[in-house]
């Protein structure tokens, strides 16, 4: 693939792929305006963060069958569409419980883009290739937490709130284009693929029973879970607890995202020596130690500001390796299934990262432990979830090749 093509390919994905977090991050500076414009309050307006969460979980579960039936592009197409539409309405939302529905209904049609781009990664790269890929994918999506709240700062300010959805409804537009001009269809609609409930239930189930996806899709999701529980305690920790600005919490938070986005650049150098199977471990381990570290320093409660940012940062970045690496192994085992593999892997971290800001919000008591807490447990359970699962599929890989010996000996005799 020309290095111009290969360019455009991963732009388009990476854009398919940030809409979803564009779309959190961007509105969140706008809440008190919200509120004040429907006459409501802010946790009454954070609700709707709440639904688009559950939209984006819960989407990812539809759009998976569609892609294996209908292709690629069909089904993202819709989706973009339906994000498109429910952008729109936002701007004239009269009430909160209106803004609620919308975003939910705006969720569903952002996940399409997530599940789609990690599919048609799968399609059109090996695996080595498709942990690179992912690598780049990670420069566009980690730059969204730096750009999308300082943006939606400034518009919200100059313009009112609206202006945030409208932004979104043209990004949306562009986003449709640059699909239909520059984004090939990566596989082909498959009529004997059923849409029946219980037939995609026995899909999802086959995804399931394959270790290779289990291993490292719930690695990966447990570790990406300790991303979802800095971004619900970093708040706490930084604003309330070390009373930093908020123009310094936006330095520190983009001090971090710049570390992963590092991470994942180095990851797509350091594949080109070692495979996934060697980097997911050592990142793995580094970030319990890091975790380990943050929730001992928390616990005796003494930790600095420097010692916070310093353990976050290298915890954090670790995600550049982690995720890249865990994603395309998790989904190398599948074609046919590429597109329920991807969403049952989508939603499945969406899902456990969603439990963990609830937990740490849940536990909040101004201080960083509970925070620490999380993350540390999150960094363990993925490492011993790789530990387990890799003997299994080394097991299962060793069973095999017993079983295709015996039956050439029978054949040869």
């Amino acid at each position: 693939m020309a290095n111009n093509k290969r360019f455009k390919l991963i732009l388009v994905l990476g854009m398919i792929t940030a809409i979803g977090p564009f779309s959190i991050d961007m509105y969140l500076p706008a809440f008190a305006n919200i509120a004040e414009h429907m006459n409501t309050t802010v946790a009454h307006v954070s609700l709707s963060l709440s639904s688009f969460f559950i939209g984006i979980s819960f989407g990812q579960f539809i759009y998976g069958p569609l892609l294996d039936r209908f292709g690629r592009k069909k089904p993202l197409y819709v989706g973009l569409c339906i994000y498109m539409l429910t952008s729109a309405a936002c701007v004239f939302a009269q009430s909160a419980d209106m803004l609620i529905v919308m975003r939910f209904l705006q969720a569903l049609g952002s996940c399409a883009g997530m599940v789609a781009a990690r599919a048609m990664i799968r399609d059109l790269f090996s695996v080595k290739d498709n942990a690179k890929v992912l690598s780049k994918l990670m420069l566009v999506i980690a730059v969204s937490p730096i750009i999308a709240p300082t943006l939606g700062g400034f518009v919200t300010s100059a313009f009112g709130w609206q202006s945030v959805f409208v932004i979104l409804t043209i990004m949306a537009v562009i986003i449709l284009l640059a699909v239909h001009y520059f984004l090939p269809e990566t596989q082909k609609p498959d009529p004997s693929y059923s849409l029946k409930p219980r037939a995609i239930i026995k899909g999802y189930r086959a995804v399931l029973k394959e270790p290779q996806f289990y291993t490292y899709a719930f690695a990966g999701a447990a570790a990406a879970a300790g991303l979802y529980a800095y971004i619900a305690g970093s708040p706490t920790v930084f604003l309330e607890l070390f009373k930093v600005s908020e123009k310094e919490y936006g330095l520190i938070f983009a001090l971090i995202a710049g570390g992963l986005i590092t991470a994942s650049q180095i990851n797509s150098l350091l594949l080109k020596k070692y495979n996934s199977e060697q980097i997911i471990p050592v990142a793995l381990f580094i970030q319990c130690l890091a975790g380990i570290g943050f929730f001992a320093w928390s616990l005796l409660g003494d930790i600095s500001l420097f010692g916070t940012i310093s353990l976050l940062l290298l915890y954090l970045s670790c995600q550049g390796f982690i995720f890249p690496n865990s994603s395309a192994l998790s989904m190398a085992p599948f074609t046919k299934n590429a597109g329920s593999a991807s969403a049952l892997m989508g939603g499945v971290q969406m899902a456990i990262g969603a439990f963990t800001s609830v937990l740490v919000s849940y536990f909040s008591n101004g201080t960083s432990l509970p925070m620490a807490a999380v993350m540390a447990s999150c960094a363990i359970t993925s490492f011993l979830i790789l530990q387990v699962g890799t003997k299994i599929i080394r097991y299962k890989a060793s069973k095999t090749l017993v079983e295709e010996e015996c039956v050439d000996m029978i054949g040869n005799s």
